[in-house]
């Protein structure tokens, strides 16, 4: 068995005793459909030379094509380096190795897997801009970002290290004292004293953060993602857009170019991560729409007609609802 293979089934393919497959064979629960589930269907298959039970109600090939399949993903997937990890790698994979296999085959396998249909990956160029956007003040280096601070589609919470030179200038001298007050009050055990502290800390904007057993003094910078509108969460597709957003940003240090503060003292920024644009990966997915009316440039706009054409995430929908006009309703009480 590859390393990958062996990897993947010990940390998240080992078969559930409480949640039942659909495919019907191996145990492995439902949220698990995608990378683990077919990295366990490769391992079985290596074992057994059997392929999933279930799998001929998808596709229209014979079992011995199914086992030919099989047999050439398996080796993909030893020689892939990295090994794929989200359903977009694992569909890429998929669709680049049986390439000139039948359409139906290839699309009703990713379908039993639950992996991306062929016409929805999306292609992200990596890569933050060497040249500052027109109209961008300065840049923010986050620390790691927790997933819990993601609100929704386009807006995020970040901490900077007051240790950053942008920062360290400009923290109020009641922080700093409060920071070394409420460090020494915890090295004392006299964990009330620290706690009060800590709110003072809050109040101000400030936190302290643990990061790999370090505490860490950092500013907030609540950030508005600039151009892009995702559906609120009460809307349809409002979760998947804090999750897709959530995805791109949990636990990754980005790069944040800021233009302005908005009226609701957020940051409004363009957001990086491993430098991925954040914004072009919403709008390409179809999670979030080009708010024009605050960003007029060329790029987002061609991303979200990409996305409609394809009908990819909410323009799969008939007529999606702006979440400014769905703002706009419960405001006035409609």
């Amino acid at each position: 068995m590859g390393n990958a293979l062996r990897f993947l089934y010990k940390n998240c393919c080992q078969p559930s005793t409480t949640d039942s497959h659909p495919h019907g064979h191996h145990g492995v629960p439902t949220q698990s459909v995608g990378v683990s589930a077919l990295a366990q269907d490769l391992l079985y298959f290596e074992a057994t030379s059997q392929v999933p039970e279930g799998l001929s109600k998808h596709v229209v090939s014979s079992k011995k094509a199914q086992s030919n399949w099989y047999r050439k993903l398996l080796q993909a997937w030893k020689d892939a380096k990295p090994p794929p990890r989200t359903p977009e790698e694992t569909a890429r994979l998929v669709t680049a190795t049986l390439k000139g296999h039948q359409k139906a085959d290839v699309e009703g396998l990713l379908a039993f897997y639950n992996l991306p249909h062929p016409h929805t990956l999306v292609d992200l160029p990596t890569g933050a801009p060497s040249v500052y956007p027109g109209g961008v003040k300065y840049e923010l280096h986050t620390l790691p970002v927790d997933v819990k601070a993601v609100a929704d589609g386009d807006t995020i919470t970040v901490y900077v290290s007051t240790a950053d030179p942008r920062e360290s200038s400009s923290v109020p001298k009641e922080v700093q004292v409060a920071a070394i007050e409420r460090a020494k009050a915890r090295a004392q055990k006299n964990y009330p004293k620290a706690d009060a502290l800590h709110k003072k800390i809050i109040d101000q904007n400030y936190r302290v953060i643990t990061i790999q057993n370090e505490e860490v003094l950092a500013k907030k910078y609540r950030i508005r993602l600039r151009g892009i509108d995702a559906p609120e969460s009460a809307m349809p597709y409002g979760k998947q857009a804090k999750e897709e957003l959530a995805n791109l940003v949990q636990g990754k240090s980005l790069r944040v170019l800021v233009y302005e503060e908005d009226r609701y003292g957020r940051y409004v920024g363009d957001i990086y991560s491993n430098g991925i644009f954040a914004q072009e990966v919403m709008l390409k997915k179809g999670l979030a729409w080009h708010y024009a009316a605050y960003d007029r440039r060329a790029e987002l706009a061609n991303w979200e007609k990409e996305a409609r054409a394809k009908r990819v995430g909410l323009w799969a929908s008939k007529n999606p609802e702006e979440p400014w006009e769905w703002r706009k309703d419960r405001r006035e009480g409609r």
